[in-house]
């Protein structure tokens, strides 16, 4: 198992289709599974056999961060062996680990609340971008649990959780509204916490639900009691995770830029071993591209869309999952009709401001969208032209680049090695789509 990546700086020519597509994709596993199934792999009482987990730079920094709090992985082909971490957690004296975050948002929300449980200081940076993502409802959260933090005053990175090596827990209150994986990170350890957690966030607006039930789900699944207990309540009950063995689906948000491609293009794209049942917000592809216009069917084989060119344009509060959003507005961009994109004021402190970006990329091409308070109204225009495609260093911005790519000609896609944040081989991917060699 081996992370290969375009350099950082390589800028990439999308290439266009020279006739409708017939493919069949088998992507990579879910960077949201894999990296909540390596914490609790690294809380867990025995050791657990990961199969199929994505191997790209989150689930690299995530395995990193839980190996400097003491997990050990044994790597083989299909599969990870996590050992787990000690029960007694600490650091050599006088020590201070330090924790690289990158720019993955599960390491940064996920990874704070186990530095709590460790004996001794951990500090958290990250890449620069990293630094402007919001991380006071972690910061304040700790503070509340009784753990020592030191941010400056920031409400970002870089900061210190000075661990004593138990949390109480109890009850909690948190704003969650700037992202679903504040809550999900207690969660994720709040099984170690002494008296479990209940927790309730307090803000007007909670995107992402999926991520959270998923969460749940995962917890469910090791013998942990987690369930949902009020509209925006959560309990975790005190107890042992298990090990054993899981099975990691396919990551069907990176499944939205080839099932779009079908309908740019035309034609049909399969995405083999698409689970019938799921928490992942990834299947709500299916519903969305089919207001959209795409014919969509499941089988045994898995999901295919199927497509003739046209994209329908569409009014939809996308709340509910907003990292499928650069997906949609791409689209939007190549629609026949307007579109209007609600719910997502959140993307504003993603990997970059993905509300900005969006809107930039698009109007430098000739398009012609407009930022609202809490989404993006896009209406089509016809003359767009090629250009660079800038990224910010989003691998979802990347992605969204090279679908405007496959219709408008000569889309240049800034930093195409981004996307080895969860799918390290997107070119080999998106070539073999379109029946190029790599």
């Amino acid at each position: 198992m081996t992370l290969s990546m375009y350099s950082e700086a390589q800028n990439w020519s999308a290439p266009q289709p020279q006739g409708p597509i017939s493919a069949e994709i088998t992507l990579p596993g879910s960077k949201s599974l894999t990296n909540r199934e390596l914490v609790l792999s690294a809380l867990a009482s025995a050791s657990t056999t990961l199969y199929d987990p994505l191997i790209s730079r989150d689930s690299e920094l995530m395995m990193a961060a839980l190996q400097q709090l003491g997990a050990r992985f044994d790597r083989f082909e299909n599969h990870i062996v996590v050992h787990p971490m000690p029960a007694a957690l600490s650091a050599d004296t006088g020590q201070e680990l330090t924790i690289d975050c990158g720019l993955a948002g599960t390491v940064m929300r996920f990874v704070p609340p186990l530095a709590g449980l460790f004996h001794g200081e951990v500090k958290f940076d990250g890449d620069e971008a990293a630094k402007k993502r919001p991380m006071a409802t972690t910061i304040h959260s700790l503070r509340d649990l009784g753990v020592e933090v030191h941010d400056f005053g920031s409400g970002r990175l870089p900061f210190t959780v000075s661990g004593s090596g138990a949390i109480l827990g109890g009850e909690l209150q948190i704003d969650a509204s700037e992202s679903s994986q504040f809550v999900s990170g207690l969660l994720l350890a709040a099984p170690r916490f002494v008296h479990g957690l209940t927790l309730t966030h307090i803000g007007e607006h909670l995107p992402s639900m999926p991520h959270i039930e998923m969460t749940l789900d995962c917890l469910r699944k090791r013998g942990v009691d987690a369930k949902q207990i009020g509209p925006a309540q959560w309990r975790v009950e005190p107890g042992g995770i298990r090990g054993g063995e899981v099975q990691i689906e396919p990551d069907l948000s990176n499944a939205g830029p080839f099932l779009a491609a079908a309908m740019v293009a035309g034609g049909t794209v399969t995405i083999k071993h698409w689970p019938a049942v799921t928490t992942q917000v990834g299947n709500e592809f299916d519903g969305i591209l089919q207001q959209m216009g795409a014919n969509v069917t499941r089988d045994e084989r898995g999901l295919t869309v199927t497509g003739n060119g046209t994209v329908n344009g569409i009014d939809i509060d996308l709340s509910i999952g907003g990292e499928l959003a650069p997906v949609v507005a791409a689209l939007a961009a190549l629609a026949d009709g307007p579109s209007v994109l609600s719910g997502i004021a959140h993307l504003r402190g993603h990997e970059t401001d993905r509300l900005s970006a969006l809107a930039a990329e698009i109007n430098r091409i000739g398009g012609n969208c407009t930022e609202t308070d809490d989404g993006l109204a896009i209406t089509p225009a016809g003359n767009l032209t090629g250009g660079l495609w800038h990224s910010y260093e989003d691998h979802r911005m990347a992605t969204a680049g090279a679908i405007v790519g496959l219709r408008v000609a000569d889309i240049t896609v800034e930093n195409i090695g981004c996307t080895s944040k969860t799918m390290p081989n997107f070119v080999g991917l998106w070539n073999q789509m379109l029946g190029l060699q790599s």
